[in-house]
């Protein structure tokens, strides 16, 4: 007689308060996973094994939405708060030019320090000549968005071959997902632009693009002059043609608006007509905001609540170590909520989580805690006190995450990190 198999293990987490951010908190809520899907969210206790994590939150597992982890081994972001932003563009080309031959460890080290914090999914802007492997074995959602520069016509070819290379290298067997990141206005001649739109407005590759991130690139997409304009005319890297005539914002997200899955970062300056049109096109158009990079510049306010009274989609990032203290997504929904804009405490969650996922075109699987997807999770320790709103135990707190799970597996946790088997 043939022995039945098993089928995959089911057990129960239980802690203080689950946060499914598809739904309100839930009190000495429980999480219970089979296999590697949630099998169910809610307050009571069912039968089987039970973890108690005690004073603890149980939140999906966090999501950011834009980072660069070749400057993962920074102890401190460059230069100091408030500096200008050509010099920090200045001190990244000089960092770069020093660490070469060494990408794959700051890589390694990003990666590992994301788990730790509870992020369990994230996209990542990759440079030419990039490390396959530090993806393949980290447990977690990775989007790699190859960073393309093309800022003269005659570069746009080599572009779209690196394009279409970095592409078709991500078969189904590959455990990352493909995207593409044409740097910025200034970085890109349009021709690239309209390539790209022409070949994947059709196919489910994300694209990133940074727009509106400066005071300067404001300046120069309207008068062709200016501090970013100089920097570009000492690099030799200043074509006219990139820039297109009478630019504003809104005629680039006007060009890319075809893509179907589009991701706008940082946009700190977009005007009342641009935030118009990326809510209009909210379904495959989201803007990503990096808080702790935003306040490191010393920007004007972030309309944050301007975004998600118009409709847009927003997703938080971590930006990188060369403009941020760490990679904690966690982090960056608490300083908003100390410092603001305000945002209801359940959207701001929402920011880290859901639509973080939603600008990945990961929702349907990740982003919050629900039955049949992914068993992703973030456990954060929480303060000894109560609250009229359970969110503020999250946001007006220092407590850590404690644990990370993956696809219904336990992988990082403090002084600890699995790989993907």
């Amino acid at each position: 007689m043939i022995a039945p198999q098993s089928g995959p293990k089911r057990r129960t987490l239980k802690a203080r308060y689950v946060f499914p951010v598809a739904a309100g908190p839930i009190g000495d809520g429980t999480v219970t996973v089979e296999g590697e899907r949630i099998a169910a969210v809610g307050g009571k206790m069912p039968e089987g094994e039970v973890l108690d994590l005690g004073n603890a939150a149980i939140l999906p597992g966090l999501v950011n939405a834009h980072t660069h982890l070749e400057f993962s081994d920074l102890a401190e972001p460059l230069g100091r708060p408030g500096i200008d932003f050509v010099a920090w563009i200045e001190a990244v080309i000089r960092l770069r030019r020093e660490a070469r031959g060494r990408a794959g460890e700051p890589v390694e080290l990003g990666l590992q320090e994301s788990i730790r914090a509870g992020t369990t999914a994230l996209g990542e802007i990759a440079q030419p000549g990039w490390k396959t492997e530090p993806f393949e074995q980290a447990p977690l959602e990775a989007t790699v968005l190859l960073e393309l520069i093309a800022p003269s016509e005659g570069r746009v070819p080599a572009a779209i071959e690196s394009a279409k290379s970095h592409v078709e290298a991500a078969g189904t067997r590959r455990p990352w997902h493909p995207g593409l990141c044409p740097h910025a206005p200034y970085s890109v001649h349009p021709e690239l632009l309209r390539r790209l739109v022409a070949v994947y407005s059709q196919r489910r590759v994300p694209i990133a693009f940074h727009l509106a991130e400066s005071r300067e690139e404001i300046e120069l997409l309207r008068f062709r002059s200016g501090p970013l304009r100089d920097f570009l005319g000492r690099i030799e890297g200043w074509d006219p043609s990139v820039i297109l005539p009478s630019a504003r914002p809104l005629d680039y997200l006007r060009m890319l608006s075809p893509v179907r899955r589009l991701l706008v970062i940082h946009g700190n300056y977009l005007d009342d007509e641009e935030i118009a049109l990326v809510a209009d096109c909210r379904d495959r158009m989201a803007v990503v905001y990096c808080p702790r990079t935003h306040a490191y510049f010393g920007h004007d306010e972030y309309p944050l609540a301007k975004f998600l009274s118009a409709g847009v989609t927003v997703a938080l990032g971590t930006d990188s170590r060369a403009s941020s203290p760490d990679l904690s997504v966690l982090a960056e929904m608490r300083l908003v909520a100390r410092r603001g804009p305000p945002v209801p405490p359940a959207e701001l969650l929402r920011l880290g989580t859901l639509s973080a996922a939603r600008a990945l075109g990961l929702d349907a699987e990740a982003g919050s805690l629900e039955a049949g997807k992914w068993a992703n999770l973030a456990v954060v320790r929480l303060p000894d006190r109560d609250a009229a709103d359970p969110h503020e135990l999250l946001f007006d707190s220092d407590a850590p995450v404690v644990a990370t799970w993956f696809r219904g597996e336990r992988i990082g946790e403090a002084g600890g990190l699995a790989r993907r088997s």
